[in-house]
């Protein structure tokens, strides 16, 4: 390993997902010496459907990962609405938004994120953060890994560890002061191929009230498949196996052969995602020279579909700002959260306002769905949704919004 100097300051990213793995190659273009740990005892490779919007692509790309980044949407590609008698309608896919992402898998970033990370770059697994003390001029961080532990000094601590993240934790208070739920579960796993029907190219959603089912198809790749309902006790979801869980929130009603391959491919999984619906609210990022960035700071949730693109766009930031800031960790903290807070307060709004296209809460909202769909092909009404991605209701209004959402 090459050595570095002793004059570089020295970073702890805790987390080696997406906003890890970016954080550290944005702080080590700049100079900085950044070491990452990591919980789990080595990389996870996992990881379902994501959309890489224009705000992920532009920091993917200063980044230097949008190259090595695939674009998996099936060319001729279409979405149906299809219920449990088998019967088909046009649907709403992300290919049908005015703004459409490039769609990819989860692990897709996060291999082309640790390609491009420094080999120098220093990567402990299985290692934790246990206690974190700052004073003026750094940050005392006990580390523990194989029964032992270790305390080092670092002039800036990042927690990249997730919705619940054990930094926010140590340094911040507990979860349940900042994660708010949303009422609702998901589920997701690899489908072998094409279930129900469906030709390789084509995409499918059951939508039904309370509870709503998604298959995302790929160019190259076998499709996945998403699971979200409403409940209103989400402690009791987490009895149980999650698959029996799921399939009794999709009970009692025969499944019909779309939602029945389905779930029986959840039920055989060896890897799947099983969790609740839930967002990080806080009201600063950083405290000292401790600072959260991705889901750990501001998750918008899955309904956003903004998770990768703001997690690349705020470690990109993080590192302009402290470059610029050379000699003010703290100054940069703030200048790059008061820069990227509005953007992530729009996000969280999406995010609450969203789930009701991702899992419609009554029968209306079904029936609307074809609606929807034709008037996002219309050029008047397209724009208009166009200009409301752009951030058209002011923050105020939309930290009201999140507010009345619980």
């Amino acid at each position: 390993m090459t050595s570095l100097s002793s004059s570089r300051k020295r970073a702890l990213v805790v987390g080696l997902g997406v906003s890890g793995i970016a954080t550290a190659i944005g702080l080590r273009r700049i100079g900085w010496e950044p070491v990452i740990v990591e919980r789990a005892p080595g990389r996870r490779s996992g990881g379902y459907f994501v959309g890489l919007f224009g705000a992920g692509q532009a920091a993917a790309r200063r980044l230097g990962i949008l190259d090595a980044l695939p674009d998996r949407s099936p060319p001729g590609g279409i979405t149906y609405t299809v219920d449990r008698a088998g019967v088909r309608r046009p649907g709403v896919g992300f290919g049908d938004l005015p703004v459409s992402p490039r769609t990819m898998l989860r692990g897709d970033v996060e291999r082309a994120a640790f390609a491009a990370l420094p080999h120098d770059v220093e990567i402990r697994y299985a290692t934790t953060p246990t206690h974190i003390e700052q004073d003026a001029s750094g940050a005392e961080v006990t580390l523990e890994h194989d029964g032992g532990s270790v305390t080092e000094r670092y002039d800036l601590v990042v927690g990249a560890d997730g919705l619940r993240s054990t930094v926010r934790r140590l340094v911040f208070g507990p979860h349940d002061r900042y994660l708010h739920r949303l009422g609702y579960m998901i589920a997701a796993t690899m489908l072998p191929g094409p279930v129900g029907g469906l030709s390789p190219h084509e995409g499918a959603s059951l939508l039904e009230p309370g509870r709503a089912m998604w298959v995302f198809p790929f160019a190259d790749h076998p499709p996945t498949v998403l699971f979200s309902y409403r409940t209103d006790d989400v402690d009791a979801e987490f009895t149980g196996r999650p698959a029996e869980r799921v399939r009794a929130a999709y009970g009692p009603q025969p499944t019909g052969r779309l939602l029945g391959e389905a779930l029986d491919t959840l039920d055989s999984a060896d890897e799947f995602l099983f969790d609740s619906v839930e967002q990080s609210r806080m009201d600063a990022w950083s405290h000292g020279r401790v600072v959260l960035v991705g889901d750990s700071a501001w998750c918008p949730s899955l309904y956003a579909a903004m998770g990768i693109s703001a997690g690349l766009a705020g470690a990109d930031l993080l590192a302009g700002m402290l470059h610029r800031h050379p000699g003010d960790i703290r100054g940069a903290l703030r200048a790059w959260e008061a820069q990227l807070r509005p953007h992530m307060t729009y996000y969280q709004a999406d995010g609450v306002e969203q789930r009701y296209f991702f899992t419609p809460d009554n029968q209306r909202q079904v029936a609307l769905r074809p609606l929807m769909g034709h008037s996002l092909r219309l050029p008047v009404i397209g724009n208009a949704l166009r200009s409301l991605r752009s951030g058209s209701k002011s923050i105020r209004e939309r930290e009201r919004d999140i507010a009345h959402a619980g």
